[in-house]
């Protein structure tokens, strides 16, 4: 039996290059101007490096891919019940990725004792056509990514819908997807901002 909402939590995903930072940033400003209430934007990634670093476990990022397995799922959990915690009268939007690629293969990015300890309301993925990504990476410069191919990009959103979907099906989240089409992250961010509405309602 899975604990009660703590409040809204609302996950956004996106594979690199799909420009969910950009539809995040819009949609916050959107919000702020309409006066709509608090909505906090909190990055995954940055709440579990603070959870380390005070427990004196390390001291820059780079050190968390060496703490042992067993921690690291640990501070996963910490994270993940400190940011469902902040949702009380506000919308917490989790920044997060929901699958990451390693030499490996796919590592979720939200497993199943995060997913359980954030309760999101909705979770939505960024998209955009794989052409459109594949785009995007070739005009960043200041980013280092792995080059892959179209299929291989058409691949790993493939995957997420299906991560996603299984997420859901844990915690009885609903899946939304918002297409992020070139020229368009207005129009993306006005999407999402729709979304924050319906979980004040």
């Amino acid at each position: 039996m899975l604990p009660e909402r703590q409040g809204s939590v609302f996950v956004v995903t996106g594979i690199p290059g799909v420009g969910k930072t950009t539809v995040l940033d819009a949609a916050l400003e959107a919000a702020k101007a309409s006066g709509f209430g608090e909505v906090v934007l909190m990055n995954y990634g940055t709440v579990m490096f603070e959870e380390a670093k005070s427990r004196g476990l390390v001291e820059n990022r780079d050190q968390m891919r060496s703490l042992p397995t067993g921690i690291q799922r640990e501070i996963q959990r910490s994270a993940a019940e400190k940011i469902a915690s902040e949702a009380q009268d506000k919308i917490v939007i989790v920044d997060t990725h929901m699958l990451i690629r390693t030499p490996e293969g796919f590592l979720p990015g939200l497993p199943q004792w995060v997913v359980e300890a954030l309760r999101p309301n909705i979770i939505v993925l960024v998209e955009a056509f794989p052409e459109e990504i594949a785009g995007r990476r070739s005009k960043d410069v200041a980013r280092d990514r792995d080059v892959e191919s179209v299929e291989d990009i058409r691949l790993h959103q493939e995957l997420c819908r299906a991560a996603a979907m299984a997420c859901a099906e844990v915690t009885g989240s609903t899946v939304k997807i918002i297409m992020n089409h070139d020229g368009k992250a207005e129009e993306a961010a006005a999407e999402t901002v729709k979304l924050f509405k319906a979980m004040k309602r």
